[in-house]
């Protein structure tokens, strides 16, 4: 155990699909741990999310960096009694299905944790293990719209919009990642595991915390907390600005060129802006439409007024802070044909080149290896190999 890899030693079964469960574990191998992500014959359904490339898709490289592979068929006895050995002998176990399906597996809570007491279980689901709405299936999508992020994120043509980044099961998955981590502390000193279930329900309503009371306690609308603060149109792209503190506004007047509004009354305070929010944003969407972002970002950095052009991520990846802060690490993939950025996770070591840590497996790549080294017999692994019960990726490597 170090710093580096805290989890050296502990062994994670991961049969959850998609991204929130698969990044919760991937964020463990991260740490030092073990992990074996299990997958049916056809794969984890991330990998034919988007753009594929060879087995891989966006989604499958950047849930299962780290991880090793093992493909099996979970319909039948013997893969089925594969997965509860496995799990016998793990600390943490994964699953994302629907609620009662793992049950009906032999897999649920009650059966592995009567083999092996120590052990702790994460259940990822849609809206829970229980209520009304516990069996419909649900992605991002359907949460951002159940849970008002939507709705509080339209447009000005007043149409709720989705963020696209996936950001209730990416939040999903770093709140089961820290409920396994503190599991794994507090089980140094209790004698039995732990059952956990976190939904992307709650995971959505937990990191829109302050939007939601907000919006509750101002009578179902959130007020604009600071005027000016938005994203503007410059004469060649957008730009983001936002005024902190009352001083901060005849500066950026000042910057902009605009005396008039400088002296106007309406603008004399943020409470007066905001009442006047559409004349102030014409009259700034008038004067920033005049230069380019890059030369209103120099002068507004100069005053230390806070803004940022809006980038693409090309754009990102090209600045020169990501580089000076190695943000985000360059690597080879399988079935990639360059490398690909891949964000050095925060307050763990970075990636490193051509170690596991810094490798997505394909399906079934370490079929044989994991059940070897569980103490899965040769020819028994063969037999189950050649009636498909079992995968194997052609490369076989690890």
């Amino acid at each position: 155990m170090s710093y580096e890899a805290p989890y050296a030693g502990i062994k994670v079964v991961d049969l959850s699909q998609g991204i929130a469960g698969p990044y919760a574990a991937m964020l463990l191998a991260q740490q030092g741990a073990e992990v074996i992500k299990v997958e049916p014959p056809d794969g984890d359904w991330a990998r034919i999310l988007g753009r594929r490339y060879g087995d891989h898709t966006a989604f499958s490289i950047a849930g299962n960096l780290g991880k090793r592979s093992l493909s099996v068929d979970l319909k039948t006895d013997e893969g089925r009694k594969l997965v509860q050995a496995l799990a016998a002998k793990a600390d943490v176990f994964i699953e994302g299905f629907r609620p009662g399906v793992a049950t009906r597996l032999g897999l649920g809570w009650d059966e592995l944790s009567a083999a092996n007491p120590g052990l702790i279980y994460l259940s990822v689901s849609g809206f829970g293990q229980s209520g009304p709405s516990r069996d419909r299936p649900a992605m991002d999508p359907v949460l951002q719209a159940f849970t008002g992020m939507m709705e509080s994120n339209k447009g000005k043509d007043g149409v709720p919009n989705r963020v696209s980044f996936i950001p209730v099961d990416m939040c999903t998955a770093l709140y089961g990642f820290q409920a396994l981590s503190a599991a794994l502390y507090a089980r140094r000193s209790e004698p039995r595991g732990r059952y956990i279930q976190a939904s992307l329900m709650e995971a959505a309503a937990s990191v829109q915390i302050v939007r939601m009371m907000a919006t509750w306690l101002e009578g179902g609308q959130m007020g604009m907390p600071l005027v000016p603060s938005g994203v503007f149109r410059t004469g060649d792209g957008w730009l983001q600005l936002s005024i902190l503190r009352e001083a901060q506004f005849p500066i950026l007047c000042d910057v902009l060129g605009m005396p008039e509004a400088k002296a106007d009354p309406r603008f004399r305070d943020n409470a007066s802006r905001v009442a006047h929010q559409a004349e102030l944003e014409g009259a700034l969407e008038a004067a920033l439409a005049a230069g380019s972002a890059s030369d209103w970002s120099t002068k507004l950095a100069a005053v230390s007024i806070m803004h940022e052009r809006v980038n693409t991520y090309a754009d990102f990846l090209a600045e020169p802070q990501v580089e000076a802060t190695q943000a985000v690490a360059w690597l080879d993939q399988p079935g990639v044909d360059r490398p690909v950025p891949i964000p050095n996770i925060p307050g763990a070591a970075p990636f490193v080149v051509g170690t596991q840590r810094a490798e997505s497996p394909t399906l079934g790549q370490h079929t044989r290896t994991v059940l070897s080294d569980a103490g899965f017999p040769s020819d028994h692994i063969d037999d189950l190999l050649s009636r498909g019960i079992l995968r194997q990726a052609s490369s076989g490597n690890d």
